[in-house]
């Protein structure tokens, strides 16, 4: 998803424009010469959107905000966090979503303005945190300018000891983007699906919600047409969209107009719950990173937008390299449907990451695995969507000196990355680690500890050399005898923007 850059965006524009006039105008008689390289510089305002965290009453939440430290970043700048100003008061009942023009049906009883979470961002390389409890969390929208844009991570991370969905249920802030796919949701009975919809903007945003199941689209206009109002959240249940349960569903949000972050929130009722976060854009091939490796049930959703059917190669991104799955070669989806495949404990008590590629024609894919931890009557849900890869850094917010562990696979090629754990929330140092990831493996890291740590820590993933990497971070933790996961992918922070660079100086054309 893109970050928003509109002052840099702007400036871009204008020097583009200046620099055509230099090319054309100057004093070199011979033209203009080769274009220079683009020169990467640090972004200079990031948007980010959080969704309301839970809707139970003994929930616990913890807001995680980090950015790291980055060259040529401005000196001055802020962050700020605000709380949606309106809930529908829908996440618990209702009907969420009922049609177009939702938003403006709901009486003004049913608004409500929404408690600040307290989170004081602090300078780059120190991550700051705060803490919530209870249903009345909101969604959170916050900005970032300066020296705080460029990388600017934030997550919420809720613990719920009963009920649907419990246990920790983890999710990253996205910026607000106009598309967005899900694989992996559900209307089943014994699941309650949310997607969470947040508009940053001061103009209300339209948006689609379209289904997508084993046979298919899901007909229905109910998704159509949905407002949410400016700096506002909007939690959509899934099953007012449809007519009858489906198991294993797509869900495609469409922007028409402004833009919104997005996210569900899957609850089961006996497997406890987590975010799906979305799947990075329809590709030919895709890579699902740090399946736990005592996962006891493994799922595969995918789903091609294409009108022609997709055959996809399986292959597990092992420790000692790619292997492919008894049973589970290859996957057939078949073009605008859903389709679902369990490949049970396909990691057998090793690290791996799910490598998909087209056995014949490329076709556009999105993909999500499901994956259950833990026995009967203590098992726990999280989801892995595919991901894009590090291309530079990327950062994970929220780790505690134990219960993180570090997933890094490189399915092509062989590379070496740096892992810096940050300094404290509450004090400590920094410190950081270089590893090797062979081709074609799947490395578990316990991840590096600040010393002196206080608090929580983030980690930050930089590519140093090599082929592409994709990354997730775990998260295990124990509240009331329920054992929780959750699992965060790494896609590139994009904290930097590439800038063309003038041929020559333009101080000729203040004269």
């Amino acid at each position: 998803m893109n970050r928003t850059t509109l002052s840099l965006i702007a400036g871009v524009t204008a020097l583009a424009a200046v620099t055509g006039f230099a090319a054309l105008n100057g004093p070199d008689a011979g033209g203009a010469g080769p274009a220079k390289a683009a020169a990467q510089l640090p972004v200079e305002r990031t948007t980010l959107v959080c969704p309301a965290p839970s809707s139970s009453d003994i929930a616990d939440t913890s807001y995680t905000s980090f950015t790291p430290v980055t060259k040529g970043a401005d000196s001055a700048g802020k962050a700020q966090l605000q709380a949606a100003t309106e809930e529908s008061g829908t996440a618990t009942g209702g009907t969420p979503g009922a049609g177009k023009g939702q938003g403006k049906g709901k009486t003004d009883g049913a608004r409500k303005k929404a408690p600040k979470p307290v989170l004081d961002p602090k300078a780059p390389g120190t991550p700051a945190s705060g803490d919530t409890s209870g249903a009345d969390a909101p969604a959170l929208i916050g900005t970032a300018e300066g020296r705080f844009a460029p990388g600017w991570t934030m997550q919420a991370t809720t613990q719920v000891a009963a009920g649907t969905g419990r246990g920790l249920l983890g999710v990253d802030c996205t910026a607000p983007d106009t598309e967005f796919w899900f694989p992996g949701a559900s209307t089943a009975a014994d699941r309650s699906d949310y997607v969470h919809l947040t508009n940053p903007d001061d103009s209300a945003a339209v948006v689609d919600i379209e289904l997508y199941g084993k046979d298919g689209a899901v007909k229905s206009t109910v998704g159509e047409g949905i407002t949410v109002a400016p700096h506002s959240s909007e939690p959509v249940l899934l099953s007012t969209l449809a007519d009858t349960p489906q198991q294993d569903l797509t869900v495609h949000v469409i922007v028409r107009s402004g833009r919104v972050g997005a996210a569900v929130q899957a609850l089961d009722d006996k497997l406890g719950g987590d975010w799906l976060a979305a799947s990075t854009d329809p590709a030919a091939g895709l890579v699902l990173p740090g399946i736990p490796k005592d996962a006891t049930s493994v799922r595969l959703i995918a789903f091609t937008p294409a009108d022609s059917d997709a055959d996809l190669k399986v292959r597990l991104a092992s420790p000692s390299g790619l292997i492919t799955p008894a049973g589970h070669e290859t996957v057939h989806i078949k073009g605008g449907m859903t389709t679902a495949v369990d490949l049970g404990d396909v990691t057998r008590g090793e690290a791996g990451s799910l490598v998909l590629t087209p056995s014949s024609q490329s076709v556009p894919v999105v993909a999500a695995v499901r994956v259950v931890r833990g026995k009967s009557g203590s098992q726990e849900t999280a989801f892995i969507p595919a991901t894009a890869p590090v291309e530079t850094r990327a950062t994970s917010t929220g780790n505690s000196a134990k219960g993180a562990t570090l997933s890094l696979t490189a399915p092509t090629a062989g590379a070496e990355v740096r892992v810096t754990a940050s300094a404290g929330s509450g004090g400590g140092t920094a410190v950081s680690k270089t590893y090797t990831i062979k081709a074609g493996t799947t490395q578990d890291i316990a991840p590096p500890v600040p010393s002196g740590l206080k608090g929580t820590y983030a980690l930050t993933v930089e590519r140093l050399s090599g082929g592409p990497v994709y990354g997730s971070r775990t998260l295990t933790a124990t509240k009331e005898g329920v054992p929780g996961f959750t699992v965060q992918n790494l896609p590139d922070d994009r904290g930097t923007v590439a800038v063309p660079q003038a041929d020559q100086d333009l101080s000729i054309l203040q004269r």
